[in-house]
């Protein structure tokens, strides 16, 4: 059932049943990490202290990011003496009166449970995103949209408050249980006056000073929600700045003087790509960059827009700079995402950080290594390419925390000079020049066909297992678009496969639409 088909059905419920009115039900979805279980214990303390009759139940999701903990808590004044009530253990659809998501996906996941509604529901929910299983696995871009969960809440909820609760929770040294318990207290939802709030979070004894603060953060937030219509829009990031010493800056000026000179368009996706291959290699390997959108730009004019050179400014950059054992174990050394890993775990100085990194390296990955002509050699000799599978394909831990691992990485990452002569970059390199060969083939007779092709390239991506699988489809991709590029839909037919085939990781939407193709091709 969609979102909108979610809320067709429940804008036709009637009234909350007036039985209920004297219980207060509040349900939390949260995720691993995000300290659900810790504001459902303030939420439990706090109303038991004003003289509620509380429980707080919970029922653990499937796995970390593939299935919310649903956290509920009832509650209803109690004088000593009176009979307790009895309490339901789990929130009921068209009967929650606060609900509290942890984060914007699972705001969207309560409202298509039934647990937001129009009629009672104060709808509480931080904005940023922590990506689920199900969008990291999808090939192309499988976020899903935060927008489209915004548009469902404002009808869907009586009242919604929504901000960025887990940034906030972090500038000021807590986490987002903590702003979250913020946001209800300032929401006026419960009948408690903010200093109730505050004491449950000091009789928790933990981390209080910086969960005070960014539980006042959040109450201002959510007592004087900022206008949207006046806030103002987020200003564009600036671009990285380019250091180095005095040589090799002169060099970086005069590519980036070749960059300026070029129309806007592709200029502006130029920039980046020349930083990333730069970043990859070196600054020759950067003028390389250059000349090849060069050749391709004498093929294109500014009556097109510049499209198919705008699309081949980012599209070659992304070959240019593949993902190798080199590449990763660079990216996996830097000191910047260490300082990243700290600061997102929230490392102290006193903590030490142990950190294990994963590997699992194939055949074509070693072999990839090895002097081009050698490892041609090689790879066409299966038994070799067994043994090298033997040897190398199992599972590795490696503590980069350890001198021993540390420093393995470190080397093999430094061997940028080598990677030039390598099978693997000769192996790119030889792809490179054939897609753009095949694609500025078209441009005379079919020039959106020729940019479709170019945006190909996004299929392939990623390292070992994934890397194969991208190249693979994107062959069968080019492959289908071979037997119909007479027709005047062939860039739309080579649009509607490459989605196709960004759709699954098993490639069975992409069969679909071939098939379709050979049904009249």
């Amino acid at each position: 059932m969609t979102l909108h088909e979610t809320l067709s059905d429940q804008l036709g419920h009637g009234t909350a049943d007036p039985r209920l009115s004297g219980i207060i039900k509040l349900a939390i979805l949260a995720v691993g990490g995000q300290g659900g279980g810790v504001l459902t214990g303030w939420i439990e303390d706090l109303a038991r202290s004003q003289g509620f009759a509380a429980q707080a139940t919970s029922v653990a999701g499937v796995s970390q990011r593939t299935g919310a903990t649903v956290y509920y808590v009832e509650m209803a004044p109690h004088r000593a003496g009176d009979p307790v009530p009895v309490f339901s253990l789990m929130p009921a659809p068209g009967d929650v009166d606060i609900m509290i998501a942890a984060e914007m996906m699972e705001a969207g996941r309560s409202i298509i449970r039934g647990f937001v509604t129009p009629d009672r529901t104060t709808l509480i929910a931080s904005t940023h995103r922590a990506l689920a299983v199900s969008e990291k696995m999808v090939p192309g871009d499988g976020i899903a949209s935060s927008a489209e969960v915004m548009a469902a809440a404002e009808i869907a909820a009586r009242r919604f408050i929504a901000a960025d609760f887990d940034a906030l929770a972090l500038a000021n040294g807590s986490v987002i249980s903590a702003s979250l318990f913020g946001a209800l207290a300032g929401s006026g939802a419960l009948p408690f006056p903010r200093a109730a709030f505050e004491a449950a979070i000091r009789a928790g004894g933990k981390g209080i000073e910086g969960s005070l603060r960014a539980f006042g953060a959040a109450f201002e937030t959510a007592a004087n929600p900022p206008d949207q219509a006046s806030a103002p829009k987020d200003a564009p990031r600036p671009a990285p700045g380019v250091s180095g010493p005095a040589r090799l800056m002169a060099e970086w000026d005069r590519l980036a003087a070749r960059v300026a000179a070029l129309p806007a368009p592709v200029a502006e996706l130029a920039l980046p790509g020349l930083r990333k291959v730069v970043d990859f290699q070196d600054l020759r390997y950067g003028a390389a960059y250059l000349d090849r959108l060069a050749q391709v730009m004498a093929r294109d004019d500014a009556a097109h827009g510049w499209v198919l050179s705008r699309e081949a400014a980012k599209y070659i950059a992304n070959a240019m700079a593949y993902d190798d054992i080199i590449r990763v174990a660079d990216l996996k050394t830097r000191g910047r995402r260490f300082d990243r890993i700290r600061k997102e775990m929230r490392v102290k100085d006193a903590n030490v950080m142990q950190l294990t990194e994963f590997f699992h390296p194939r055949a074509e990955e070693i072999v990839g290594l090895f002097p081009a002509r050698l490892g041609a050699r090689l790879e066409a000799d299966p038994k070799w390419m067994a043994r090298l599978d033997r040897w190398f394909n199992k599972g590795r831990r490696l503590r980069t925390d350890s001198l021993w691992a540390f420093l393995t990485l470190h080397v093999i990452g430094g061997l940028r000079g080598w990677r030039l002569r390598s099978l693997r970059h000769a192996q790119e390199q030889g792809h490179l020049a054939r897609w753009l060969d095949h694609a500025l083939s078209h441009v005379a007779t079919n020039y959106d066909l020729a940019v479709e092709l170019i945006r190909c390239r996004r299929l392939i991506k990623g390292y070992s297992d994934t890397h194969a699988r991208g190249h693979s489809k994107f062959d069968r991709v080019l492959e289908a678009t071979a037997a119909i590029t007479a027709r005047e839909d062939a860039a739309d037919w080579c649009r509607r496969l490459r989605e196709a085939a960004l759709k699954d990781e098993d490639g069975k939407a992409l069969e679909g639409a071939i098939q379709t193709i050979r049904s009249f091709a």
